[in-house]
């Protein structure tokens, strides 16, 4: 049994690496010692709304904004129709504007030839994979992740820069890798830029994962190592509070 299977772990992705690397204790929290820690919030719902009206609107160049609004402010309701989350009528009345904006940035580089595809990569060394799933690929290997904000930041952060770089590495050489970047008023599609780079640093997150895990078979042995900062946004649910509160006394 390697380091991951004894805690269940089948995969990493950029996503829990970044919340390796950022939030350690909570890492262990969820992963490791399998604890509630909420959902998230109406900011991550508003994305993942967004992403689906824009879609809609990239995969019938003719459907009109109104249409494509709808069906992101849908996906939105459903997502938070049970959460106590106060932020979410401010998420709600800003998501006409992200999507517009949005489909002002993508609608350019003409129909996706695919979404949501699924990346896999091998590392040497590391018992799992490294998955994650890209959202958009359109003609002539244009790769583009969409990331909404409401402010948008002058260049691509490492975070996003390495889970991209997961995807480009991937699918290819070939590959011409950007982020869009989408607020409610406007928008940028940066391109990425050494990604091999980013990958390496993407790969020893992983590694690092990986000794980490072996350093015990007891999640609270490894629950020993962290401090959890509580005054993060990672602890902004009341479970994730709970959580830290019952294991560290935080």
């Amino acid at each position: 049994m390697n380091a991951f299977q004894k805690f269940g772990i089948e995969h990493l992705s950029p996503s829990s690496l970044n919340e390796f690397a950022s939030a350690q204790a909570l890492f262990v929290l969820r992963r490791l010692l399998k604890k509630n820690t909420g959902t998230v919030g109406a900011a991550a719902h508003r994305g993942t709304a967004v992403e689906t009206g824009v879609a809609a609107g990239l995969a019938d160049p003719k459907a009109n904004l109104t249409d494509c609004v709808k069906v992101a402010l849908d996906q939105f309701r459903l997502l938070t129709s049970m959460s106590t989350d106060s932020r979410k009528e401010k998420e709600e009345m800003s998501i006409a504007g992200f999507v517009e904006e949005g489909l002002k940035a993508l609608r350019p580089l003409g129909v996706p030839t695919s979404t949501q595809g699924l990346c896999s990569m091998t590392v040497e060394g590391l018992d799992v994979p490294i998955i994650g799933y890209y959202d958009f690929c359109f003609p002539g290997g244009v790769l583009v992740d969409l990331k909404t904000t409401h402010a948008l930041p002058s260049s691509i952060s490492n975070a996003h820069a390495q889970q991209v770089a997961l995807y480009a590495s991937v699918l290819g050489s070939d590959t011409k890798p950007c982020l869009a970047y989408v607020s409610s008023k406007r928008s940028s599609l940066l391109a990425l830029e050494n990604v091999l780079e980013h990958v390496k640093a993407l790969q020893n997150k992983a590694l690092t994962v990986q000794r980490f895990l072996n350093l015990s078979d007891d999640p609270m042995e490894l629950a020993k190592l962290c401090v959890p900062d509580v005054d993060s946004f990672y602890y902004s649910s009341p479970e994730a509070r709970a959580a830290a509160f019952e294991v560290y006394g935080i």
